[in-house]
């Protein structure tokens, strides 16, 4: 029978279409790869084809806008929005608009082209998170910058333009409707009863483990009771954390290990799929908000939003979380591929001069 279930952090309802009952071999998966162009600007030695770098890992004190590097953060070559101006509110009657101010970045996140983010080793994984971190933290200074926000677009069928793994983030004048949604339904969770909805989400789904995927000492991976799509997977913080930019530094490692074994399991229940991943994180006025609990939601591409999505704001997922978790529990205890890409304490690549 078909299920209908209640997103307990933001009140939405999900059809769960169980009598279809979709495993990983029912679905027409898209391939995440873009075959390679003649030219990418993100491999080494094209330094000079992006906007000057903003960040960087660099190896044995190389000089920015050079090759040596094992990260780089620079601004979008065509941003959405721009770091110049002041935000202004403006009314015509009933529309109001508002200036494009923000900004717009993207984490290249390995010189080596062919590499996944589920393909690097842990400690450039870890360089990653970093790269978010200190993003975060940096943009969150700007008084006109009220949310950051993390996001990954891997392979075409995700939005993705170019192959190089790379990941964006967008600083808005504004808190996203999704994340504002979050906030208020969770603050109004914590005034009833004191206690964080998202706190209470990790107990209950550790007790039960029907959509538990991975668990370690400080992290937990679950396929969500209202999942949207199939085989969306969060990955939470156990301990109560509002901003993902206040996380101890030393976690950093524990969740490289967590995010590669979710995308790793996903590459081989999927056969490595288009997904988008997020961060949803507090904005810089609610980092200490007790109601509040940063993480990561993940989303192969397995499925197109169509006509009722669009008409009703319900989602319909052919495949029940328990079912989805199950499946990638089973990927994730399958022996792990030997770690590669450039990280902390890794030597560096040889050089291409073909690149």
């Amino acid at each position: 029978m078909p299920e209908l279930r209640k997103d307990v952090i933001t009140g939405h309802w999900v059809i769960i279409a169980s009598e279809r009952s979709k495993r990983p071999q029912n679905f027409r998966i898209e391939p995440a790869q873009h075959p390679r162009g003649p030219f990418c600007p993100f491999c080494e030695g094209n330094e000079s084809k992006t906007p000057p770098e903003v960040l960087a890992r660099r190896r044995n004190g190389s000089e920015p806008e050079a090759p040596g590097w094992s990260l780089r953060v620079v601004p979008n070559k065509f941003p959405a929005l721009h770091r110049d101006g002041e935000v202004g509110l403006t009314g015509d009657g009933l529309y109001e608009s508002m200036s494009g101010v923000g900004a717009h970045e993207v984490i290249i996140e390995t010189p080596e082209h062919q590499s996944s983010l589920a393909e690097l080793s842990d400690a450039a994984v870890q360089d990653v998170l970093w790269a978010y971190r200190e993003r975060i933290a940096a943009l969150k200074q700007d008084p006109r910058i009220r949310y950051v926000l993390i996001f990954k677009n891997h392979g075409e069928a995700a939005g993705a333009s170019l192959a190089h793994t790379h990941s964006q983030l967008i600083a808005l004048p504004i808190v996203p409707i999704r994340v504002q949604r979050e906030l208020d339904c969770s603050q109004d969770h914590f005034q009833r009863l004191n206690r964080c909805v998202f706190c209470e989400v990790i107990e209950k789904e550790l007790q039960q483990k029907s959509r538990v995927i991975h668990e370690t000492e400080r992290f937990v991976t679950l396929s969500p009771y209202a999942a949207r799509f199939p085989f969306e997977s969060w990955i939470l913080p156990k301990s109560h954390q509002a901003a993902f930019e206040l996380c101890p530094t030393d976690l950093h490692a524990e969740l490289a290990e967590v995010l590669k074994t979710l995308l790793q399991g996903m590459d081989r229940a999927l056969e490595k799929p288009a997904y988008n991943f997020l961060l949803h994180t507090a904005p810089g006025s609610d980092d200490g908000s007790p109601s509040y609990h940063w993480h990561f939601e993940v989303i192969p591409r397995l499925g197109r939003v169509a006509g009722f999505e669009w008409g009703s704001g319900f989602y319909i997922n052919p495949t029940a979380p328990e079912t989805a978790a199950e499946c990638l529990r089973e990927a994730a205890t399958l022996p792990h591929p030997p770690q590669g890409g450039p990280g902390i304490g890794t030597p560096a690549p040889p050089e291409n001069p073909k690149k």
